[in-house]
C-alpha cells in the first residue's frame, strides 16, 4: 500500500502513545507544523502524565482509535518515545489500523507500533518524532543544526512523491569508525525493524517484525545508551531466535552511547555477513544521534551496499 503525500492545509494527528513531552514543548507543536503549511490536531494524551507514561493505557489508546477513525486526519505523528507502545499492542484494534491506512511516523519505542502497521500490510516512517526531535533545543551548534535539517527533510518527503525507484542515499559519509563495518553485496527484500532492543523484546510475541515476507526480508537495526554488552545480548537473542539468519541483509543506523559497540559488531555482524555472503550498509543516518533522516519501513527496497543505496520497488507516497 502507498499513501498520498500531504498537502498544504492537511491535518496531521499528533498522539503520544509512549513517554509524555515537556508541556512547553507541546505548547509549540502547532506552530511547528504551521510552518510547513500543515495542521497539528494535538491529541489529549500529549498534555497528561502519569509516571513514564503519557496517561493511562486507556487514555493513550483512545487517542489513537480516535485518531485513525477520524477521516479529516492524513497521518499519525508520534510526540516522543520512551516507553510505553508495547503495553497498547494487545489493546490496539488491528482491524481499524488496517481500515484506516494512515501512515505512522516515529521510532524508538514506536517501533513496536510500527511492527504492527507492518503485520496489516502498512508501511510506516522511521522518523523525528514532534517533541522529541523537532523542537531544536539546547546541544551544540552543529547538532542544532543537524535538527533542522533532519526537520526540513521529513516534512519535504512528507509532502512529496516517493514513487518505486526513488533512490534513498545518505546525505553523509559514514563515521570513520564505522567505515569498515560493511560487508559488498546486494539483496532485496522488505524493510523491517528499527530500534534494537525493541526488536528484540517483541521476539516470542504475536507483534515479531515478519521475516517471512515472500520477497525477503533486510534488517535495519539502531539503538542509544546500549553498552557494548546489552548490544551483545540483544544480538545474541536475535541470532538464537533465527531473526539474523533469516534476514537478507543489514542496514546500521546509529548506536549512539559513550562506550561504541562499534568493534562488537563487526565481532558478530560482519562475519556472518560475509560468512553467508549477505550485504551489510552501516552509518545510515537514522536513529537516536544526528543526522536522523527519515526511513520508510515495511517496504520492499534493493539494499546496494557496495553504492550505499537503498531503492524504492514499490510506491510510498504518491
Amino acid at each position: 500500500m502507498s499513501y498520498a503525500a500531504l498537502q498544504p492545509g492537511d491535518t496531521v494527528a499528533v498522539v503520544a502513545p509512549a513517554g509524555p513531552a515537556d508541556p512547553e514543548r507541546v505548547a509549540r507543536v502547532a506552530d511547528l507544523y504551521a510552518h510547513f503549511g500543515l495542521q497539528a490536531r494535538v491529541y489529549p494524551g500529549c498534555h497528561r502524565r502519569t509516571g513514564y507514561l503519557a496517561g493511562s493505557d486507556k487514555e493513550r489508546l483512545a487517542d489513537l482509535h480516535v485518531a485513525l477513525a477520524d477521516p479529516t486526519v492524513k497521518a499519525l505523528h508520534a510526540l516522543r518515545g520512551g516507553y510505553g507502545c508495547m503495553r497498547l499492542l494487545p489493546l490496539v484494534n488491528a482491524e481499524a489500523v488496517r481500515r484506516a491506512g494512515k501512515l505512522l511516523v516515529g521510532y524508538s519505542d514506536l517501533t513496536a507500533l510500527q511492527a504492527l502497521w507492518c503485520l496489516q500490510g502498512l508501511p510506516s516512517l522511521h522518523a523525528p518524532m514532534a517533541a522529541s526531535d523537532m523542537l531544536v533545543a539546547g546541544g551544540t551548534p552543529d547538532e542544532a543544526g543537524s535538527r533542522v535539517a533532519d526537520r526540513d527533510a521529513l516534512f519535504q518527503l512528507l509532502m512529496s512523491p516517493l514513487p518505486a525507484g526513488s533512490v534513498l542515499a545518505p546525505p553523509l559519509q559514514p563515521a570513520p569508525r564505522q567505515q569498515g563495518l560493511h560487508a559488498s553485496g546486494a539483496a532485496r527484500g522488505r524493510l523491517v525493524g528499527g530500534n534494537l532492543s525493541l526488536v528484540a523484546a517483541l521476539l516470542g510475541t504475536p507483534w515479531a517484525w515478519p521475516l517471512n515476507a515472500p520477497e525477503g526480508t533486510l534488517l535495519f537495526l539502531e539503538d542509544v545508551n546500549e553498552e557494548p554488552y546489552r548490544v551483545d545480548r540483544l544480538l545474541t537473542q536475535l541470532k538464537l531466535a533465527g531473526v539474523l539468519d533469516g534476514a537478507a541483509g543489514f542496514v546500521l543506523g546509529s548506536f549512539t552511547e559513550e562506550a561504541s559497540p562499534d568493534t562488537l559488531l563487526r565481532e558478530m555482524l560482519l562475519p556472518l555477513c560475509q560468512a553467508q555472503g549477505k550485504p551489510l550498509l552501516a552509518g545510515w543516518p537514522s536513529g537516536h544521534g544526528t543526522p536522523n533522516r527519515p526511513l520508510p519501513l515495511g517496504l520492499t527496497l534493493q539494499l546496494d551496499a557496495d553504492a550505499g543505496t537503498l531503492t524504492l520497488l514499490q510506491d510510498f507516497l504518491r
